[in-house]
């Protein structure tokens, strides 16, 4: 395979007709999807969180719901709940809003943390149990959340167990001006019309193909190492998990799957680690005395990590 995958340079044309100057966030975001995990947008309001997420919807033909999170909304809100029903004198469940093929968890981190960790729950598990009855959810199934920088009005923070549940975590950030430009003499004020171009069958069968990367030993051993390097670094209170290496090494396969290869070189690596890894770092007090961000930490661990011979 040779040049990006030609269903994948479909896919971003259609999802480009609703976000403008955002192509690597776009591809971030559907290489995570072929991946199989789950994503986490955290921006300010207004720049095309929803937006991005319909649109991915509407070109991956899966079944979306979307959820606002409030500090009311419950957990039965979402994994659903039996009533009893007067006429026939039994309980009948009712589905909970996860019944979906791609959900959108609008501003996860302004509800309670027990509504947070019955979505998390379900994002592991793949399934959701009510009064000892367990359902699976549809297949696929991706959770899409957004929430507000921590410190906006209402939000209260992730715990780290939690953000670790999800593959990537990016940020849209304002468009440029040609952008912008765009966006008010395109379809300011109108949503585009997005035309399906995988089914879910199609998908599923991407997510298998992807399965099927190959990956070499020295890269696989340098993914290891990495992620080992960043849980001794000085500046480092948590470090990358297990299920971070893992994430990474499947989004290493994804990319090389987008990129129309079915085998994963070190930049499929490299161009993934901050998507995969900042919003698993914990820095020390010292670093944050020195005002790094978590980038710089991840630069650094890498600078300090032999590179794989190829």
């Amino acid at each position: 395979m040779r040049g990006r995958n030609e269903k994948i340079e479909r896919l971003l044309a259609e999802v480009k007709k609703a976000i403008k100057g955002k192509d690597d966030v776009i591809v971030s975001v559907i290489t995570a999807m072929l991946a199989g995990g789950h994503i986490l947008l955290e921006d300010i309001p207004g720049v095309g969180k929803t937006t991005l997420a319909v649109a991915l919807s509407g070109a991956f033909s899966l079944n979306y719901r979307r959820v606002q999170f409030t500090p009311d909304v419950l957990p039965s809100d979402l994994v659903g709940f039996n009533m009893y029903n007067n006429k026939t004198g039994q309980f009948e469940y009712r589905e909970g809003c996860v019944y979906c093929n791609f959900l959108l968890a609008d501003e996860i981190n302004r509800t309670s943390p027990k509504t947070q960790s019955a979505l998390l729950e379900v994002m592991e598990e793949g399934r959701a149990t009510v009064d000892g009855v367990t359902r699976m959810l549809p297949n696929p199934f991706i959770v899409l959340a957004t929430q507000n920088p921590f410190g906006s009005a209402g939000t209260q923070k992730l715990p780290e167990s939690q953000l670790d549940r999800f593959i990537i975590c990016r940020s849209l950030g304002y468009p440029d001006h040609r952008a912008a430009v765009d966006i008010l003499t395109g379809n300011a004020g109108r949503r585009p019309e997005i035309s399906p171009v995988l089914s879910v069958e199609e998908f599923l069968e991407a997510k298998e193909r992807v399965k099927q990367v190959h990956v070499d030993d020295e890269i696989a051993d340098f993914i290891v190492r990495f992620c080992e390097n960043t849980r001794e670094h000085n500046l480092v209170s948590l470090g990358v998990s297990p299920r971070g290496t893992i994430a990474l090494f499947d989004m290493a396969k994804a990319a090389a799957y987008v990129a129309g290869r079915d085998f994963v070189i070190p930049d499929d690596v490299f161009r993934n680690i901050s998507a995969v890894c900042a919003h698993r770092l914990v820095l020390s007090p010292r670093a944050k005395a020195m005002k790094l961000t978590t980038d710089d930490v991840l630069a650094e661990v890498l600078k300090n990590t032999e590179l794989p011979k190829m």
